[in-house]
């Protein structure tokens, strides 16, 4: 039996896919938020997300125009993604090398970072959770050649530090290829 392809709504700068049976992308394999949190009738998926599934060919995305749906193709939500996101193609070969890899990935930005990283293997759920399930790195992407401020790594080691996570710093050379560097906190 052929793998169902979902169908997603472009909304401002969220993919929606919208019905209940939706969680089953979330609770499978970790994509999007579920809303309303009880009896979700949605799933609402990031910019990253949206592309890293439109690529696998697990999603068909759409922008309602005029009444009729029009078909976006990968290259154009690449561009809607660089327009609305600060260095949107790094993070993506980021979040992209990170899941190929079979960690589950979500949004970091409450933690100062692009990313938060689960460990192989985790299941997102609601509640109480054991050691293993809680987050195991925050990831930031960076391009090789930017600069960067030493106060604002500090911070956020300082909070991946606070939540028992490891601060990776994801170094994007211009091949393309990520690189990554554990960042902690020594304390003598």
């Amino acid at each position: 039996m052929p793998e169902k392809v979902w169908e997603g709504e472009s909304l401002e700068n969220r993919i929606i896919i919208w019905g209940s049976e939706t969680v089953a992308l979330y609770d499978e394999s970790g994509f999007g938020k579920p809303l309303p949190e009880e009896k979700p009738n949605r799933l609402e998926l990031e910019l990253i997300e949206a592309a890293y599934l439109l690529e696998k060919e697990k999603i068909k995305v759409f922008v309602r125009e005029k009444g009729k749906k029009k078909k976006i193709n990968f290259k154009k939500l690449m561009e809607i993604g660089t327009q609305n996101v600060n260095q949107f193609h790094s993070q993506f070969i980021v979040f992209r090398d990170l899941r190929e890899r079979g960690y589950l990935v979500k949004t970091g930005f409450k933690f100062g970072a692009h990313f938060r990283v689960y460990e192989r293997g985790v299941k997102l759920k609601r509640g109480p959770k054991a050691a293993h399930e809680h987050t195991k790195f925050v990831v930031h992407c960076v391009p090789e050649e930017s600069a960067f401020s030493l106060p604002e790594m500090s911070r956020a080691v300082r909070l991946a530090h606070n939540i028992r996570a490891t601060f990776v710093w994801a170094v994007l050379d211009k091949e393309g290829s990520p690189t990554y560097y554990i960042i902690q906190r020594l304390t003598p």
